[in-house]
């Protein structure tokens, strides 16, 4: 299959592919400071939970690399400077603000400012190659999961454009398909940013598994005719207590799950899980601008002065959710003992 990677450190620079315009375009920004690097993940240029940690990371190293300080004190404070507006880029995905404190926690245990900046390089390489490697062990834990005939729905990107590769959702459903598992597949639009159709869309077609695409709202109604066979989803951030923010009409796709008897399944890496947060309560969820909602790239489609609601992730509680997928397993309920025994056994 054809490997997808949004993600790649060349010679000093972030190369990203930019998932805005996609899939019309297949183009490379390159972020040569911390900052561009910012911009890109506010702008949705890379989007996904751990692609955005992987970016949070090389974003870290360019701040260090770009100090010109050389007394430590003064060194650290810039660089937890630049931290903090890279943890300010998007506020849902717990992934960026774990990848960010796990870069500065490097520079704080090194004593010469020219070596924090080589091991800054470093570990967010390793944190690329360690993405990539905790999602092929997602997908080889939940292809369990994953039916021989029926179907399954996703929603919004959770394949490699959203990782640093392989996927989390989708590279689930990928994982069963390589074991030779044969299923129908169908994936939302996902409104108002079209990930599913402008992505997730153009992932199954790169990695050849036939794939229908669907109005968010057909969901339902394909659920009660006995169409799908189990739901899939990533994450951006998980409770303590399992329950899940993901994508804006996940929600919906959960109690709809439940109404009509289906399995809904969560795969995310345990980057993902936010253990000092009790429930799904205390997630923040990001709200973005109206003009996502009421214009297309820049092309009216609501009349002029119209207010839109545009929050970008929704939360699904624990109750709807049958399995979460981890690169240390799968997850069942009760998911405040199960996930605490993950975080652990994953160090």
């Amino acid at each position: 299959m054809n490997e997808i990677r949004p993600i790649e450190w060349a010679n000093g620079t972030l190369r990203l592919l930019d998932q805005t315009r996609l899939p019309s375009e297949e183009v490379i920004v390159e972020a040569h400071g911390y900052l561009e690097a910012v911009n890109a993940i506010k702008t949705m240029q890379v989007r996904g939970a751990p692609a955005i940690g992987v970016t949070a990371a090389y974003a870290v190293a360019m701040a260090a690399r770009d100090l010109s300080f050389s007394e430590r004190t003064t060194f650290l404070q810039r660089l937890t400077e630049a931290g903090t507006v890279i943890k300010a880029a998007r506020p849902t995905a717990v992934n960026l603000m774990w990848a960010v404190d796990r870069m500065l926690a490097i520079a704080e245990s090194e004593t010469d400012t020219a070596k924090i900046k080589d091991r800054l390089v470093e570990e967010a390489v390793s944190i690329e190659k360690q993405d990539e490697d905790i999602n092929r062990r997602m997908g080889s834990h939940g292809i369990e999961l994953m039916p021989d005939g029926g179907s399954v729905l996703t929603h919004c990107n959770a394949g490699a454009l959203a990782t640093a590769a392989f996927g989390t959702a989708v590279g689930v459903i990928r994982a069963g398909w390589e074991d030779g598992k044969r299923f129908k597949v169908f994936n939302t639009e996902t409104r108002p940013f079209l990930q599913g159709a402008r992505l997730t869309a153009w992932e199954f077609k790169k990695l050849g598994i036939p794939s229908t695409l669907v109005v968010d709202s057909a969901a339902g109604m394909l659920m009660r005719r006995g169409e799908i066979g189990c739901v899939i989803t990533g994450a951006d951030r998980i409770a303590a207590n399992g329950d899940t923010a993901n994508k804006i009409g996940t929600y919906t796709l959960a109690v709809l799950a439940k109404e009509n008897g289906i399995p809904f399944y969560v795969a995310a890496p345990i980057s993902t899980v936010d253990m000092s947060l009790s429930n799904g309560d205390e997630i923040e969820i990001e709200k973005r601008a109206s003009s996502e909602v009421t214009e297309f790239r820049g092309i009216p489609v609501a009349p002029e002065g119209v207010i839109a609601l545009n929050p970008a992730f929704d939360v699904t509680p624990a109750r709807y959710v049958n399995a979460i997928i981890t690169e240390t397993g799968v997850v069942r309920p009760p998911f405040i003992e199960g996930l605490d025994t993950a975080v652990k056994s994953a160090g």
